[in-house]
């Protein structure tokens, strides 16, 4: 049997994340009273209900006060050596700030509207339970398709999960360096594709330009290096308790060299690595060339 309590900041995907495992057959409950909690995980864990096998219970500070015996109700499970896990999903002030005003939703502790407050509050309520969190997802730059993609490869595909997100940004220096990157890395040093006029065109996407640019002993060894560092930096700062990594790549326009190098650092390091990855291009489209 496997119970999962669903919670973290509200606007941070709860809801989309319980839907999620619903579709991949946990029997999901949203907001159920917390005096029921461990009631319940104790009849799912003894059989009661032999067709409920998976279980993910949606918890928030929707339940106001009651919020507070929780810490209580989990000690008991833990006693009783009832299985639990703890998903908690994060995303950054200003992120969830954002998602509040285009959704026009209020709060659920925001007494006076503002959201800020509200989110301050929010934070202390649950400092307890991200602290005991089995997972850890921060959503503040992950599409729908890459949340799910995270949550399959825990509750689905059972593999190991290490709490963290790396995010791979190319971008362009002429456009500003992206506020939230963790790790900077200017590859203005290596062969440009601008200058030949059948490559202007083109990005970091395209076969020929990550071929001219891949090209060259320097740019290798920079890809060699890079990996090498990037690799080493990732249990560290797992030890750390760091939740989301955003490694940002930069040339001058942000869509040959930052593309290339970006892409290639995505390849390296895919596959059954037990973090979560992505990569964006954040400066691809902005004044590009027509091709002919």
């Amino acid at each position: 049997m496997r119970f999962v309590i669903v919670t973290g900041m509200s606007g941070a995907g709860k809801s989309t994340a319980l839907k999620m495992l619903e579709d991949a057959e946990y029997f999901c409950v949203d907001n159920l009273p917390i005096p029921l909690i461990e009631k319940f995980a104790q009849l799912s864990a003894d059989g009661a209900y032999s067709e409920i096998q998976k279980v993910a219970i949606g918890v928030d500070v929707r339940n106001r006060n009651a919020l507070g015996q929780l810490e209580s109700v989990l000690k008991d499970m833990k006693k009783a050596s009832i299985p639990c896990e703890i998903l908690y999903l994060e995303a950054q002030d200003a992120v969830l700030i954002k998602r509040y005003k285009e959704t026009r939703r209020r709060h659920p502790l925001a007494e006076q509207g503002r959201v800020e407050e509200g989110i301050r509050k929010e934070r202390e309520k649950l400092d307890f339970l991200k602290k005991q969190a089995d997972y850890i997802i921060d959503t503040s730059h992950l599409l729908t398709r890459e949340l799910k993609a995270g949550l399959d490869q825990i509750f689905v595909n059972n593999k190991e999960y290490k709490n963290l997100f790396i995010s791979i940004l190319s971008f362009g220096f002429k456009y500003g360096i992206p506020t939230d990157s963790d790790l900077v890395f200017d590859v203005r040093f290596l062969p440009n594709p601008y200058y030949i006029e059948e490559l202007r065109p083109l990005t970091g996407n395209d076969r020929e330009v990550f071929d001219f640019v891949m090209d060259s002993e320097t740019s290798r060894e920079f890809l060699n290096k890079l990996e090498e560092m990037v690799r080493f930096l990732i249990p560290n700062y797992i030890a750390e308790g760091k939740n989301q990594l955003v490694i940002s790549i930069g040339c001058t326009g942000g869509k040959h060299r930052s593309v290339t190098v970006a892409n290639a650092l995505y390849r390296r390091l895919s596959g059954d690595n037990g973090y979560g990855l992505r990569i964006e291009h954040r400066d691809l489209v902005k004044d590009a060339v027509p091709r002919k």
